[in-house]
């Protein structure tokens, strides 16, 4: 998160105050917008980075559904010529080719989600560049008028970063949410006892689409 972390420190900096510290306002000023524009070109990356990954693993999934429907043809294929124990095989790797996809499709949901919130934090990181750029100009132009007339009042423009940075701790909160989840499911799954009635449910599976198969031959 350190790079939401530096966005969000441009983006709560009050350009007010930076402008009457800097020796030399303008040139301060354009850095500040520079700093923001780097940060926003990294977001935009990480959300590209994203939608390329949810890409994949869709792709991932499809791949995996199609093995288990080739899997399942093979085992027709065994049964027909007699060879059951062919056909139990079959059967299994198309049942683990079916959890697999299954799998799959929870994690693109997970993904589809982070991409979204991505997007939803680069368009609005992207609407404060664009306030920050104005806001810069009105400053700049407001510094030079003080300078020149000897007035002391202070321009009051500013930008408030708060929201955004709430925003992605919430993000941050569900991300941890989903890890700690992710880590009880895979405790759970390592337990002996569950294996074993995992085993015997899926023997029962393997069992039942065999006579499937088999009842569609005769018939």
């Amino acid at each position: 998160m350190a790079l939401m972390e530096r966005v969000s420190t441009l983006l709560r900096a009050n350009l007010n105050d930076l402008v009457d510290r800097a020796e030399e306002p303008e040139k301060m000023l354009k850095q500040v917008i520079l700093d923001m524009e780097n940060q926003l070109m990294q977001v935009k990356t990480q959300v590209a980075i994203s939608i390329a990954d949810l890409h994949l693993l869709e792709r991932r999934a499809a791949e995996t559904a199609l093995k288990s429907d080739d899997w399942m043809r093979k085992a027709q294929l065994a049964v027909e010529k007699g060879q059951d124990d062919l056909a139990r095989v079959g059967i299994e790797r198309s049942l683990e080719s079916r959890k697999l996809a299954g799998n799959f499709q929870q994690q693109i949901g997970d993904q589809k989600a982070q991409a979204d919130s991505l997007r939803t934090a680069f368009l609005s990181l992207e609407g404060k560049l664009v306030e920050a750029r104005a806001k810069a100009e009105l400053l700049m132009a407001t510094h030079r008028r003080a300078k020149a007339n000897g007035d002391a009042a202070k321009a009051q423009l500013g930008l408030q970063g708060g929201a955004t940075s709430g925003a992605w701790d919430r993000m941050n909160r569900k991300v941890q949410q989903a890890e700690a989840l992710g880590q009880a499911t895979s405790g759970l799954a390592a337990e002996d006892i569950e294996g074993r009635f995992a085993a015997l449910e899926k023997e029962d599976e393997v069992d039942r689409l065999l006579a499937e198969l088999k009842e569609r031959k005769a018939g």
